[in-house]
């Protein structure tokens, strides 16, 4: 086994702000989904952002790449396959994943096109808005995959947002099946509750026969399984997956895996951005998983580094702040 975690998604590249609500009325936005726009839409809304805001902050992206370069940065071998045009967005990235330690093969199957990017809205209240122009990245197909990387990886993970591209979608399909045939678990999240209210029929095409673990939050839960309380909706979830991770936000988490319940407190801090949130939950449970954690301690460390996340601006935390919070959680 080459990798702890291999992980498929989009290719995104961030662009930060913190608006106000005027904005979004202003602008027809709906406020705290992810909503997919078009090349001409992404510029003219880019400009106004610029011209009112300005831009705060500029990362790497994507829920599944987020997830992995947690994974990464406290310690996991990790791999990420996603795909970005040959231009100066895709150079970007492409190091963005480097630096963090995670492995690709960009710098050999880079294409003609555009680099997808997402503009984070954020508000006062902390929460996200995303406005995104896939780009290049509503071409990853299964010659996308790398497959000899994939037969050698302990965990297939898969983001939710794969399922708004037909093509996309059959290559996360492809790779759950193969995955499977070669002893990979799979780990899937849901990804925003976007994805389970427009697309449920494509992410149960991706789920499939049920995956390993599952991830989503409170909404995300109840949405795609038509229940109106989160117990209901955890019963129905346990027929897809063998472990269910349901986050709550301020109220911490569950990890359900059979007759065994876990709850998961959080640390109280002052919320300034939650965006990413959930993928630094997923990336550091998935690192614990991984490395022998109990399901508690796993969910204990990934709500402290989720909560860390709420905490700062932006998507990611700095290497050297998760390996802080790996040696405290270890020693406490």
């Amino acid at each position: 086994m080459k990798y702890h975690v291999y992980g498929i998604g989009n290719a995104l590249v961030d662009k930060e702000f913190e608006v106000t609500e005027a904005f979004f009325k202003e602008k027809g936005i709906e406020k705290g989904l992810m909503t997919l726009i078009e090349k001409d839409q992404l510029h003219t809304l880019l400009a106004g952002l610029n011209k009112t805001f300005g831009l705060k902050k500029r990362a790497g992206g994507g829920s599944a790449a987020n997830s992995i370069v947690a994974a990464s940065q406290f310690g996991a071998k990790t791999f990420y396959a996603c795909k970005v045009a040959d231009d100066e967005t895709g150079d970007f990235y492409m190091k963005d994943l480097a630096e963090a330690g995670v492995e690709t093969k960009l710098d050999q199957v880079k294409g003609d096109g555009v680099t997808g990017e997402c503009l984070v809205m954020v508000t006062e209240d902390a929460e996200r808005t995303m406005n995104t122009y896939l780009g290049i990245t509503s071409d990853f197909s299964e010659s996308d995959l790398h497959l000899n990387e994939l037969k050698n990886s302990e965990y297939l993970y898969i983001e939710g947002y794969l399922v708004t591209s037909d093509v996309s979608r059959n290559a996360a399909i492809a790779a759950r099946q193969i995955a499977k045939q070669n002893g990979v678990k799979t780990a899937f999240t849901f990804s925003d509750p976007a994805m389970v209210t427009y697309f449920k029929d494509g992410v149960a095409e991706i789920i499939g026969d049920g995956v390993d673990v599952l991830f989503c939050n409170e909404e995300e839960a109840q949405v795609y399984t038509a229940t109106n309380n989160l117990d209901d909706a955890i019963i129905a979830l346990q027929k897809i997956a063998d472990k269910v991770i349901v986050t709550l936000g301020s109220k911490g988490a569950k990890v359900i895996t059979g007759d065994k319940h876990v709850d998961i407190e959080v640390s109280k801090v002052k919320a300034i951005d939650t965006n990413g949130a959930g993928d630094m939950f997923a990336g550091a449970f998935m690192y614990a998983l991984t490395h022998g954690f109990s399901d508690r301690d796993a969910g204990l460390l990934a709500s402290e580094a989720a909560a860390r996340i709420v905490a700062t601006f932006g998507a990611r935390l700095k290497k050297s702040t998760q390996q802080e919070l790996l040696a405290k959680y270890m020693t406490s």
